[in-house]
């Protein structure tokens, strides 16, 4: 997709979360104008569609809008530990409107960046995986953990899972992933950082430049040790939350 195009789509999307503030939640253009900074007048004419921000103006927005309706409220509302620390995201990963939501944030976080593949591992990181990916424009490349028939070489990762003496293999054909891509790594949630740090290497192993890590949620803060960068590659989350 192209930097204009990208563009158009973050100021398309950041109007209708002004209006989904407006008209949904009820919330006044004069709470609004206080949030934000905007005239009311100006806020009014972007809720009725009469005219677009430009594209700085829609970063402003967007940032500013999503901590008032956006998506981190929503997802911390579904996230319930039981006795053993571990929550069921099936909630989560299965409801379109979040995943929409949560395609509509990558695009505003990495518009106007190089990327031209997403990687997620199978199987939970799947159905976000294909919702970023089209939000991009770019194709979706699945990390599995068995080889599939009729491919003849592979990328492979073998990673230990922590505290468990287990250890995991991702695969994915080698012609997936080229030199030249420039890949974000999309997940449900980073919990050890284990899995997200195969698929960095996976990235690594094919020469390819890592453009960014995107996840729905973090916890704790322990994983951040395995997950090493350049400067300037951002990880982006849409909330993080304490180890149980």
């Amino acid at each position: 997709m192209s930097t204009h195009a990208e563009e158009l789509k973050l100021r398309l999307m950041t109007i209708e979360l002004l209006r989904t503030a407006k008209y949904k939640r009820n919330i006044t253009y004069r709470e609004l104008s206080s949030k934000t900074g905007l005239p009311v007048t100006v806020l009014s004419r972007y809720a009725k569609g009469h005219v677009l921000p430009n594209t700085a103006r829609a970063k402003q927005l967007w940032k500013v809008l999503t901590k008032i309706v956006g998506l981190e409220r929503e997802l911390r509302s579904r996230i319930k530990f039981n006795e053993d620390g571990y929550f069921d995201n099936t909630e989560i990963i299965g409801d379109f409107n979040i995943l929409q939501q949560a395609a509509n944030h990558a695009l505003a976080k990495f518009a106007g960046k190089r990327v031209t593949k997403v990687l997620t591992a199978a199987v939970d990181g799947i159905p976000l995986g294909t919702m970023v990916a089209n939000a991009l424009g770019v194709n979706l490349v699945i990390a599995k953990k068995s080889k599939e028939v009729g491919v003849k070489v592979f990328l492979e990762e073998t990673y230990a899972l922590k505290d468990s003496g287990v250890t995991m293999t991702l695969y994915t054909p080698k012609d997936n992933i080229k030199r030249r891509d420039s890949v974000l790594i999309v997940d449900d949630m980073i919990k050890t950082g284990e899995t997200q740090a195969a698929l960095v290497n996976l990235v690594r192993k094919a020469k390819a430049e890592i453009s960014g890590v995107f996840s729905l949620i973090a916890v704790g803060d322990k994983w951040k040790d395995k997950l090493k960068f350049r400067e300037g590659c951002p990880v982006e989350v849409i909330t993080y939350v304490k180890s149980p």
